[in-house]
């Protein structure tokens, strides 16, 4: 059966000819199927199935925060079961997708989505309580902090740290593509970019954090402070035979309890930062430290240069 093709047939002139000439170029590009989802057999999850999936997600967190489901508190429970029931039904169908396209099946019968899909919201109540801890730990490590509404009103930390938590119970259970879809939500919307594999201890603090990247492998202690422009990330790249990307080895640092890494810094490899150690602001870090080590970088030279040579 040939493709079907659209018929520019209404329109006059030139337009038709061109467009029905594009058209044909782009479906010989679309042959090799790469970069395309169809409806042949298994489909890939929506993207904004997802993100609306997450916002849910972080509603059944801190309801009544974002507004559309703001009630009366003794009917918080009641909204709550109202909105687990939607995302049950929702994630549920999502997870059949991802899994089965990565699967190649068709029939979802097998794939485990069920036990999935529960195993995140069962997290969810234990979540909650990491996130309190989390915004309590904002609120202590942050002088402009007025209260801990304004904290999860506003902060973007909170934010990118509590969609993190719920997409690593998912990584964990192996579900394709949603982590990661849920991660670089939050990413596109605050600027920080934390991979659903690492793993973050309880009372986290991402101040300002545009531009923090933390990788997959990396691990974070409690009570941890980290300001805008951290990396946590890769120090190398190892290849194999074949000149191929070796992964899922552990590649990131990981980071003690009651640690501060301050703006600029970049913390790379497989290193070990001890518990109460304090990094500098853009300082560069490829060996470990013990517990409690201050770096700093050295500080910049000024030198002043007159018109008459002299400085």
């Amino acid at each position: 059966m040939r493709p079907a093709k659209y018929d520019f047939s209404d329109l006059e002139g030139e337009a038709s000819i061109r467009l029905s000439e594009i058209v044909n170029r782009l479906g010989e590009s679309y042959k090799d199927g790469f970069g395309v989802n169809h409806l042949d057999g298994v489909n890939l999850p929506r993207r904004a199935e997802i993100v609306a999936i997450t916002e849910k997600l972080l509603e059944v967190i801190f309801p009544g925060f974002d507004g559309r489901r703001q009630g009366h508190r003794e009917m918080v429970s009641h909204d709550v079961g109202e909105l687990l029931k939607e995302i049950y039904s929702e994630l549920f169908d999502q997870m059949c997708r991802a899994i089965r396209y990565n699967r190649q099946v068709v029939s979802c019968s097998e794939c485990g989505t069920n036990e999935a899909v529960f195993a995140l919201l069962d997290a969810l109540p234990a979540i909650r309580e990491t996130a309190k801890l989390d915004v309590e730990a904002a609120y202590a490590g942050d002088p402009a902090a007025t209260s801990y509404d304004e904290i999860i009103l506003s902060y973007p930390g909170i934010k990118a740290i509590t969609i993190q938590r719920m997409a690593h119970v998912l990584y964990h259970k192996k579900i394709p593509f949603i982590p990661r879809m849920m991660t670089e939500h939050a990413h596109s919307q605050t600027g920080i970019d934390i991979h659903p594999g690492a793993h973050l201890g309880r009372g986290v603090f991402i101040d300002h954090g545009t531009g923090v990247v933390i990788g997959e492998t990396a691990v974070i202690g409690d009570n941890v402070r980290i300001y805008q422009g951290v990396t946590l990330g890769a120090g190398n790249f190892p290849k194999d035979a074949c000149g191929m990307l070796i992964k899922g080895n552990k590649r990131h640092p990981t980071i003690g309890n009651n640690v501060t890494i301050y703006s600029g810094a970049s913390v790379l490899g497989d290193i070990k930062i001890g518990d109460n150690s304090v990094i500098g602001g853009n300082v560069w870090l490829t060996e470990s430290l013990p517990p409690g080590t201050k770096i700093t970088s050295r500080p910049p030279e000024n030198k002043l240069k007159f018109a008459n040579g002299q400085g």
